[in-house]
This record gives structure tokens, C-alpha cells and sequence, in this order.
């Protein structure tokens, strides 16, 4: 082993952590608002502090050495205590926080993200805000390894002991289907059956939930297709191919396809979800909440209020929590 040189600083370790969950540096650097170089440059510098490779740079992914995998766990340790130390000092003072990460699933980003960040940066005119967008386990994880502060994503179970909870939304499961396509006052789930379903990946949790549910129905349906998004899928309903089970947020997010494609109740057993507001518990004091209480209006306004306008039947399931 090399004779250790230089200093282990926090950029370093953020590198490190990001480039071993990315699996590459061009991805790490996307990540952070770094070049790639510079990222090169970090982890060339971490390595030279500890005096060993940390990472295998000729694999692809980029896969950790023995010492890397051994250094990623201390390395989160690390970085969640300067996080934990950074909000408790700004937490006196929340008007002075100057960094604020969000995580927010996808369903909100056209939308809600915009104005709740739009509102907060009013109030913090100082923060620099980063937002990061994907699938709810993606951003779990990213909580966790303590990549975000604060995280907007679909419930997924029990929730852990450093985590606190804050419920803004509750939806349910519903069928889209061909506009004109199926006749309400018929056997509903026989017509369904006759078409394919269009599945909603089980690569993700969601979709996992909606095969599970299935299952436990004992429903036989022609299942041709499975994708990852929303637009894609909403693309195939209206074009007659087939039909799908998603919440009303994914059927608002494909707008173009609203006049071609229309919602239904769940032709068996319901199915609902809850989305909530996630951070570590106590690190921003009341901020959490506070995050909360601005969404839950934003929700009503533009998420619930126009769905039920345009179809009363969902009044009882989809509302703010």
C-alpha cells in the first residue's frame, strides 16, 4: 500500500459516495454540478490520502475495490454527521440556510415542484436549492445515504427509526382505458379482460404493488406489455392497444392523451397509495412540517380540486391528507 499523502476532505468523500451509487464518474458529475474531471480529480486526491485505490476505473460499471467497499461505510457515517451538523447549526436559523436538497417523484415535477420551490425561495433568499426527481425507491435511498434533506415519494412500507413522516396525499388505483371503449353499464371486468393490459414496470415499487393486488384478485388477464413510462403508456391506451392500471396523478401527467383516454374505478377489489413527506428525523427542526404545510394546499389546488372537478367519482378516494 502506497504511503498515505495529502487530506481527506467532505467534497472528496461526496465525490466517492456519489461515483459508488452511480456507478460512473460522467454519472457522479451530473449528480454533484461537477465536471468530470473534477470528479477524476477528487478521487485521485481520496485515494492519495489514504494511500490505496478506492476504485476500479476499467470496470463498467465502476465497481469498488475491497478498500472502497470498506471506506463507503465509514465514508456515509462521515458525511451524514457533517450533514446532521450543517442543519442543526442552520436549524437556528432556517431564514439562513444556504443549501436545501429535495427529492420529489416524478408525478409532481411539471407542476407542484415548480411552485412550492418558487414559494420557498421567496422566503429563503440566501438557499441554493437542488432538486432531484425519480422513482420513490430511488429516493428513499438517496435519504438514507444522506444525498437529500427532505423527500417527497409514495409510502413503501414501515418506516425506519430515523425517519420522519408528514402524509399529503392519498389516491387510489384506477383503469384507464380507450375513450368509448368500454361501456360502464356492462360487465366492466369481462371488456377489460378481452383487452391487454399495459403493466406499469415491477422494476419499480408501484408496479409491484399493482401485481400483488392483481394476484391476490385471482384476475386472468393478457399481459403483452410492460413499461416505465407514464407517457408511454398513456400513448398506447388512447391509440386503442390496450389498457392500464395507474393512479389519477400518472393520468394527469399525460395530459396530450386525456381526450383520447378515459378513467375508471378499479373492476375489483380497490387499491390506493399514500404519498408523504420524508426527512431525518429532528436534523431541520420544523422545516419538514413547514415544507408540508405548503404542499398540502398546492396539492388540493392543482392536483385534487381539477380531478374531481372533471370526475366526482374520485372524491372519496383522492384527497389531501
Amino acid at each position: 500500500m502506497a504511503p498515505p499523502t495529502g487530506r481527506i476532505t467532505l467534497w472528496g468523500i461526496e465525490v466517492f459516495l456519489a461515483t459508488a451509487e452511480e456507478g460512473a464518474v460522467s454519472a457522479a458529475a451530473r449528480r454533484l454540478g461537477a465536471s468530470p474531471s473534477a470528479v477524476s480529480q477528487q478521487l485521485t486526491a481520496l485515494e492519495a490520502a489514504l494511500g490505496t485505490a478506492l476504485v476500479d476505473r476499467a470496470t463498467r460499471p465502476v465497481a469498488l475495490t475491497p478498500a472502497g467497499e470498506i471506506f463507503r461505510r465509514r465514508a456515509r457515517r462521515i458525511l451524514a454527521e457533517a450533514q446532521q451538523a450543517r442543519a442543526e447549526v442552520a436549524a437556528q436559523d432556517l431564514a439562513a440556510l444556504t443549501h436545501f436538497r429535495l427529492g420529489m417523484i416524478e408525478d409532481f415535477d411539471a407542476d407542484v415542484t415548480p411552485r412550492l420551490l418558487s414559494d420557498m425561495a421567496g422566503e429563503l433568499r440566501t438557499c441554493q436549492f437542488t432538486l432531484e426527481t425519480g422513482a420513490s425507491h430511488r429516493l428513499f435511498d438517496a435519504l438514507e445515504a444522506g444525498a437529500l434533506d427532505v423527500i417527497v415519494a409514495a409510502d413503501m412500507g414501515a418506516t425506519a427509526e430515523w425517519m420522519e413522516l408528514h402524509p399529503l396525499l392519498q389516491e387510489p388505483f384506477v383503469a384507464a382505458v380507450p375513450k368509448g371503449r368500454i361501456d360502464a353499464g356492462a360487465d366492466v371486468l369481462a371488456q377489460l379482460q378481452a383487452l391487454p393490459l399495459i403493466q406499469y414496470t415491477q422494476r419499480h415499487h408501484m408496479g409491484r404493488q399493482i401485481a400483488a393486488h392483481l394476484a391476490l384478485q385471482n384476475l386472468t388477464l393478457a399481459r403483452r406489455f410492460e413499461l416505465d413510462s407514464y407517457h408511454a403508456i398513456m400513448a398506447m391506451v388512447a391509440g386503442g392497444a390496450g389498457w392500464t392500471i395507474l393512479t389519477p396523478l400518472g393520468y394527469l401527467r399525460a395530459q396530450r392523451f386525456r381526450d383520447r383516454a378515459e378513467l375508471m374505478p378499479l373492476p375489483c377489489a380497490p387499491l390506493r397509495r399514500r404519498i408523504s413527506l420524508n426527512a431525518r428525523r429532528g436534523a431541520l427542526q420544523d422545516m419538514p412540517a413547514r415544507v408540508a404545510g405548503r404542499l398540502r394546499p398546492l396539492l388540493q389546488e392543482m392536483i385534487v380540486s381539477p380531478a374531481t372537478a372533471q370526475m366526482p367519482w374520485l372524491a372519496a378516494e383522492l384527497k389531501v391528507l
